[in-house]
């Protein structure tokens, strides 16, 4: 087979995979391609929306802890200011 044959047939192969990548076949590999990093299930969307909502959810009990750690802290200053509490570092400090 010599290039006078061969180069016909290269350029039909190409236009014919170009015509069949260009049609569904193709948008519907363009979409798997795509998709390739995101859950098999195709609810890429829905998982990340969930994962907002667990990220909203756990930034409002960390802001809960703080406000309660430092009402704490207030407490126990206080409390020790008043003599209320021993020295710092507990019972047995020196």
């Amino acid at each position: 087979m010599g290039p006078d044959v061969l180069v016909p047939v290269v350029a039909i192969l190409g236009i014919a995979g170009a015509v069949i990548l260009r049609g569904p076949l193709g948008r519907a590999l363009a979409d798997r391609i795509a998709r390739r990093g995101l859950p098999r299930d195709g609810r890429g969307a829905d998982i990340a929306a969930e994962a907002l909502l667990e990220l909203d959810n756990l930034k409002q009990r960390l802001a809960e802890l703080e406000e309660r750690q430092d009402f704490t802290e207030r407490m126990l200053t206080r409390a020790r200011e008043h003599g209320d509490l021993g020295p710092a570092g507990g019972p047995h400090a020196p």
